[in-house]
């Protein structure tokens, strides 16, 4: 079976060959091509040694030689070039402490973790599948090459990238790949907050985030994310509520598009829920200051899996400010403007109607239809481009100082109170009548 290769990696296999060694495409970029998906990278597993490649290309850059890879650059682009190996053992369940050059192809793929990972290409041989990748994609299932055990116990991570990789293709697990998932999960416990943030971001902004269900059940969650796990045992005694605050929670995120922050928001926007949990003598349960004790659970997440702060700053925002009082007058929605901030507050709209979205079918129409006039009050205030922050008040402490107030602290306070004012009605944004106010 013939499939097309970019005009670089036929280039670097056919140097290869030409000089007397085997060269292969290999692994997701194989696997996406037959996918019909365009391969983000493409990798080429060879016979040469690190040193023979060197020689052969103009440019090459030292990136993992002592794991048999040489970077190859052509026409601005890196392409990586790995010598076919076998690995030695795996010290830490994340990296090999030795590794071995080999001549055969087969040893080299039989080292990958998933049978759709373990494909290679070239034009002359055509596609060499020797562990049943393309049964697997036909069959849509995940499954490890070889024992499963075994590819666990070489790297821990790759227990979360097997849910992963079934939530980005929509698969489903094989079943002896699971088991030893269910056995093994503890194991991450051994791999760093950077690398299974990296896949966890990967599998909630695929196109299925509802395999983190799958990750629950497989034990998975609760070594690095046992909040999700608590609240997918909660319940919500509510009319407003039909689910589970986890099951409500991946509604949710089934609800928002797939950005990184909005996904995010909406893991974590109900995260407070379980420790605010109170249940009244009707057997209603409410939740009160949920999102404020969200925020603070959401920070030690963030600070566990080493997120960046911007992230961080932008998630907790919509977490802390989710539960707002809905109300469709200007003064209102001026008010909330300033109290959140202009750069948040368009997400709000897309959170919101995820969670009505997810919560069931109680009143879903009326709380949507408000939301709609909310939506549409705010893009009046937007566009009429009515002051909503200090940025735009038409006084700074300048010119009250000018005007006679003493400098310290007392500035600030008197803007605020001005702003306050111009929040109530916007006319009076201009320097004389704030000036006058005073």
């Amino acid at each position: 079976m013939q499939i097309k290769i970019p005009e670089n990696v036929e280039k670097i296999i056919n140097t290869l060959e030409a000089a007397g060694f085997e060269a292969y495409a290999v692994g997701g970029c194989v696997r996406d091509t037959l996918l019909n998906r365009t391969p983000n990278d493409w990798d080429i597993t060879t016979s040469a040694h690190p040193e023979d490649v060197k020689k052969l290309f103009k440019v090459t850059f030292d990136t993992g030689i002592e794991h048999g890879t040489v970077s190859v650059l052509l026409d601005k682009v890196v392409y990586e070039v790995t010598t076919y190996r076998i690995d030695g053992e795996y010290d830490d369940a994340r990296h090999p402490s030795s590794v071995l050059f080999t001549d055969s192809l087969k040893e080299d793929l039989r080292r990958r973790d998933f049978t759709i990972n373990a494909m290679a290409y070239n034009p002359r041989t055509g596609i060499v599948d020797l562990y049943g990748g393309r049964e697997d994609i036909e069959n849509r299932i995940v499954r490890c090459v070889g024992d499963a055990r075994e590819r666990f116990d070489e790297d821990a991570l790759r227990i979360l990238r097997a849910v992963r990789f079934a939530a980005q293709l929509g698969y489903t697990i094989e079943k002896e790949t699971k088991k030893a998932i269910t056995e093994l999960a503890v194991n991450l416990k051994k791999i760093s907050a950077e690398r299974i943030r990296e896949e966890f971001l990967k599998m909630i902004t695929s196109d299925n985030p509802g395999y983190i269900v799958d990750a629950y059940e497989l034990g998975i969650t609760k070594v690095f994310l046992p909040e999700f796990d608590l609240m997918m045992r909660t319940p919500q005694n509510n009319p407003h509520h039909a689910y589970t605050v986890g099951v409500h929670t991946v509604k949710v995120m089934e609800n928002i598009k797939a950005d990184k922050v909005l996904r995010l928001s909406a893991l974590l926007h109900d995260v407070g829920k379980p420790a605010t949990r109170k249940t009244d003598d009707n057997g209603i349960d409410h939740f009160y200051g949920h999102p404020k004790v969200g925020v603070d659970i959401s920070k030690d997440i963030f600070n566990r899996l080493k997120f960046d702060n911007e992230t961080k700053r932008k998630v907790c925002t919509l977490v802390g400010c989710h539960d707002w009082m809905i109300e469709s007058s200007d003064i209102h929605i001026r008010k909330e403007i300033h109290r959140i901030g202009e750069e948040a507050f368009p997400d709000i709209f897309e959170l919101n109607r995820a969670d009505i979205l997810g919560q069931g079918k109680y009143r879903m129409e009326e709380k949507l239809e408000l939301l709609e006039r909310v939506k549409k009050a705010y893009d009046e205030v937007m566009k009429k481009e009515e002051c909503v922050s200090l940025k735009t008040l038409a006084v700074t402490g300048a010119d009250l100082i000018k005007a006679g107030c003493k400098e310290g602290p007392e500035i600030g306070k008197t803007l605020e109170y001005l702003l306050e004012k111009v929040l109530e009605d916007p006319s009076l944004n201009t320097k004389e009548k704030l000036l006058e106010l005073l």
